[in-house]
């Protein structure tokens, strides 16, 4: 089930989990006490994560698109704690590169806002990028436990110092006991399939053969807790919470990446290793994913925190990939994925537009402060505009080539589940303009004095942003080439 690369790529993604904390190393040693040692630090943050980025393209270029195997396989078999196997195949290739391309966008989102602590700010982001290509690259049930669960830590630590209000460890305590407590049903499934097959290897772990009856158990004990992270409904609570108290750079982090966390545990364990319980399992997750889908745009349209409508939103569209997801058709669960590294873009980008330049000159996310802003700050203006019809699902943006092909293979399931999940097409366009009209239009409002337009460093950001949906939107065999191999063995 192996396929080894020359020495060349040999050590590539040792190179991904070290390099970060190589930098956090490096970063201790900086003095943070004066304003050009924080600045030191930040720029240092940014080096070590742009390396890791170049890192992953060279990765994603030495990767075999037609194999149907792991490739840069790595396996320490003489490790203290457990059996340390990692690799890459068509599915995980990607969710690296989305958090090595995050990364230094979060670093930079806060370049001026961060006045305090900013070591331990920098270093928090680093370690999260290092556990984060762990979930993504070990092919160890152990290992994926650890990443897993260690993720939480750094990113209750952001929240709880560095959140907006004094509600903020509120929000980070609701954060990580919502998904810990989650997550120890994972760790007791786990020690069960040990138990019963005496191998976590992922390799290994195909030729299992688990009873349906046991498998059933298995599959809500994972469930439950991927569902937490998802979120899905009634477990969503803590998202909207912690995305509003989170600072920017943490509000860019929970959108961008640790939602998929989840989507990566469906495709990777539960559609991999007990696929007779997903199958029995769908209609009910399909369920629950159309209740999470309009109660959640019907609470996005009711927001008045502009932080909290784009979180609400992210409930709505992780929704549409679980119903691809567990269509039980290749193009669905092909365009899941696409959907959720759209998300990965959009959903910064609205974060920095609305948590970072409007509250950087306003300090306020209240909604109904803001109206007729077109006419002051016109750059801003239109790379909103752009943002919001991407999150609607246009032509030619990567949402709308993964909505659509998620939509598609839901089609082939059943017609219920079709016209519930082709709702959210009308839905998302509903609270998106009513976002995007109520800044930007109307007489401009008596607490929106007269604002500077975006700086050089927020329009480099978003134009990073914008770049690749737009590409890939135009383009999305670029990554469907890749995908279609692993999802192919995933499903068949």
């Amino acid at each position: 089930m192996v396929n080894k690369k020359s020495f060349k790529t040999y050590n590539m993604i040792t190179n991904l989990l070290l390099i970060p904390i190589i930098g956090s190393l490096l970063i201790l040693i900086i003095d943070e006490n004066s304003y050009k040692g924080a600045e030191r630090i930040k720029k240092f943050g940014i080096f070590f994560a742009l390396i890791n980025f170049l890192i992953s393209i060279i990765i994603w270029g030495e990767f075999d698109s037609s194999s149907l195997q792991y490739q840069f396989i790595q396996e320490y078999n003489h490790s203290i704690f457990c059996h340390f196997h990692v690799g890459i195949d068509g599915i995980s290739i990607y969710f690296i590169l989305l958090t090595t391309f995050i990364t230094p966008i979060c670093l930079l989102s806060n370049w001026y806002s961060i006045f305090t602590k900013v070591k331990t700010f920098v270093i928090a982001f680093l370690l999260i990028e290092t556990l984060l290509i762990g979930v993504f690259v070990v092919l160890d049930l152990i290992l994926f436990y650890i990443f897993f669960e260690a993720v939480l830590i750094p990113i209750f630590l952001v929240v709880g110092i560095y959140g907006s209000s004094s509600t903020r460890i509120r929000a980070a305590f609701l954060l990580f006991l919502y998904t810990l407590a989650g997550s120890l049903f994972i760790l007791l499934a786990i020690l069960d399939i040990y138990n019963k097959l005496g191998t976590t290897d992922y390799t290994l772990l195909y030729f299992g053969n688990i009873e349906f009856s046991h498998q059933k158990l298995l599959w809500l004990a994972f469930f439950l807790s991927f569902a937490v992270k998802t979120p899905l409904f009634p477990f969503h609570i803590w998202l909207p919470r912690a995305h509003a108290e989170a600072p920017l750079r943490g509000s860019v982090l929970l959108a961008g990446l640790f939602l998929k966390l989840a989507t990566y545990g469906y495709l990777r364990i539960l559609l991999n290793f007990i696929p007779e319980a997903t199958s029995y399992f769908s209609p009910l997750i399909q369920t629950i994913a159309i209740i999470t889908l309009i109660y959640s745009s019907l609470a996005t349209i009711r927001q008045f925190d502009m932080k909290a409508i784009v979180a609400y939103s992210s409930i709505s569209h992780m929704a549409i990939v679980i119903l691809g997801l567990f269509s039980n058709t290749l193009v669905g669960i092909e365009g899941a994925i696409l959907l959720s590294i759209a998300h990965g873009f959009i959903s910064p980008a609205l974060f920095i537009l609305l948590g970072g330049v409007l509250y950087d000159r306003f300090h306020s996310r209240i909604l109904r402060y803001y109206r007729g802003l077109r006419s002051r700050i016109p750059i801003f203006r239109l790379l909103f505009f752009i943002a919001t019809i991407c999150n609607i699902g246009v032509p030619l943006s990567l949402n709308w080539a993964g909505e659509f092909i998620s939509l598609i293979g839901i089609f082939q399931q059943s017609p219920i589940i079709r016209i519930f999940a082709s709702s959210s097409i009308v839905l998302s366009a509903c609270y998106s303009i009513f976002l995007f009209n109520r800044i930007s239009f109307g007489k401009l409002g008596n607490y929106t004095y007269l604002p500077s337009d975006i700086n050089k460093r927020e329009y480099i950001i978003l134009l990073t942003l914008l770049f690749p949906r737009v590409l890939f939107g135009i383009i999305p065999n670029i990554i469907l080439n890749d995908l279609h191999a692993s999802v192919t063995q995933l499903l068949y």
